[in-house]
């Protein structure tokens, strides 16, 4: 028989460790941004853009992962992916809302989930422009500790009706699917209350959770976009799926307070099918 400090379970492990990580990499974030557009590439098309600290960021994750749990995989937005042998990958978006950073929004996050066998576990999403910090693990709850705070469990909202709800959405790269993407947010803002869009689908998700807005959906979203901030969103209590029966983001990623969540989910999918 053994004695002495109880050992975490892996939950947790992995927990404070992608906490520690996304605190690491916000730093870097933050001191890259004074110079950020001076080296700036594009991928899928002309707008969808990726600096020189989105790389650094990556390289930083990835290292400090791998290091502290060197049998895991990695998937990340910018290149990173490794099979690891542990049953745990993590998934990595260095900065999400790249084009918000650019720009000096204080919307850009670094996201970093946990799964373990295939299903996530953990969610760190921090936004490293104003320092708030979004986290949850699989059965315990989603959490936001905002600087100099202490840490407040997320509960989402709870709309009256679909004209009573605030959805946020975001946009595509390629000219041809914003079009479409614009088409159908014209049809469904005359049937809710407004709508935001902050360019960064991590924050989207926690807003959610936050009840700062009532419901997100969003269109293509890769697993960087998504993995964090989905389970942020399940374990503040939001219905996250997709439309038509489908799974979450495949293609359609909603999040919305379970009060509106039917009536807005058939919604979008009328309006895409149309389009």
């Amino acid at each position: 028989m053994t004695s002495g400090a109880p050992v975490p379970d892996l939950s947790t492990e992995l927990l404070e460790l992608a906490r520690a990580t996304a605190e690491e990499a916000a730093v870097l974030v933050g001191a890259g941004r004074s110079r950020a557009a001076e080296q700036v590439d594009t991928k899928s098309s002309p707008v969808d853009v990726v600096t020189a600290v989105d790389t650094a960021s990556e390289e930083l994750i990835v290292r400090r992962l791998l290091e502290a749990r060197p049998d895991d995989g990695v998937l990340g937005e910018e290149g990173a992916s490794r099979t690891g042998t542990s049953g745990v990958r993590w998934v990595v978006d260095p900065i999400d809302g790249t084009v918000n950073f650019l720009y000096g929004l204080p919307a850009f996050a670094v996201s970093i989930a946990g799964e373990v066998d295939g299903r996530t576990e953990v969610g760190v999403v921090l936004n490293a422009g104003t320092g708030e910090l979004f986290t949850a693990v699989r059965g315990r709850g989603a959490w936001l500790t905002a600087p100099g705070a202490a840490a407040m469990q997320l509960h989402g909202s709870a709309p009256a009706s679909l004209e009573q709800t605030l959805v946020a959405t975001g946009f595509g790269y390629r000219v041809e699917q914003r079009r479409a993407q614009g088409a159908v947010v014209a049809q469904l803002l005359p049937e809710v209350r407004d709508i935001r869009r902050w360019g960064c689908a991590s924050l989207d998700l926690c807003a959610a959770a936050a009840g700062r807005v009532d419901a997100y959906y969003e269109l293509d979203l890769k697993p960087w976009d998504h993995a964090a901030g989905a389970l942020i969103a399940a374990e503040a209590g939001l219905v996250v799926t997709g439309t038509g029966g489908r799974p979450f983001a495949e293609p359609m990623a909603v999040a919305s307070a379970a009060s509106v969540a039917e009536p807005l989910i058939a919604l979008l999918d009328r309006l895409h099918a149309a389009g």
